[in-house]
């Protein structure tokens, strides 16, 4: 049997792309959602000795698991910590995200990652499929959603790239702007799936 094709879904803050993977799940699509898994590596005993060796057993609670208050403190400030923690995490959860992915019978697999194009992952993967939605509406989700003011969530949008740039990038592009165009949206996941179905089958 072939190995599945690899595709990433992607999108900025608030543009419902977990929403659109569920969407892609019901459909028998597999789905690795990668910040659910780095959060688990952070457990492994190897990336766990790592993480105390540089920040100290306070980046952990007693009970082993991880102090993300203390961490989210220690990376917001200091962006040689960032790329210590990243330079940990990706080689593992991208060797693990290859593992999983030949195991799956499906013609294609998906890697949900909001960053994408902001950590050059794109050339892992044969298509990239962008999930968009205005700025109004992802501003509405996030601040209802995280309980945030309208400039944390700007400013943490700030951070990503904009919509337009990375709808340019994607092969496929999934607009979801509404809360209750499930039908609409559907479609679109349906016609995605129909496309890399379509150039997936051998000449």
């Amino acid at each position: 049997m072939n190995k599945p094709l690899r595709i990433a879904l992607t999108g900025n803050i608030g543009c419902g792309k977990s929403y659109v993977a569920l969407l892609f799940r019901g459909k028998g699509i597999p789905v690795f959602d990668s910040d659910r898994e780095a959060k688990l590596l952070y457990l492994r005993p190897e990336v766990k000795a790592r993480m105390v060796g540089r920040f100290g057993d306070d980046c952990y609670h007693p009970d082993g698991s991880l102090n993300r208050g203390r961490l989210a403190s220690l990376l917001f400030s200091d962006p040689e910590a960032l790329a210590f923690v990243e330079q940990t995490l990706y080689p593992v959860l991208n060797s693990w995200f290859a593992e999983w992915a030949d195991r799956q019978e499906a013609p294609f697999v998906l890697y949900e990652s909001a960053l994408i194009f902001e950590k050059h992952l794109e050339s892992m993967f044969d298509a990239v499929i962008v999930v968009t939605a205005s700025d109004d509406t992802r501003l509405r989700r996030v601040m209802l959603r995280d309980h945030c003011s309208e400039a944390q969530v700007r400013q943490r949008m700030a951070l990503q790239l904009p919509e337009t740039e990375k709808a340019l990038r994607g092969d496929f592009v999934i607009l979801h702007d509404e809360d209750d165009e499930d039908a609409f949206l559907t479609a679109q996941v349906e016609e995605v799936i129909s496309n890399v179905l379509r150039f997936s089958k051998p000449a």
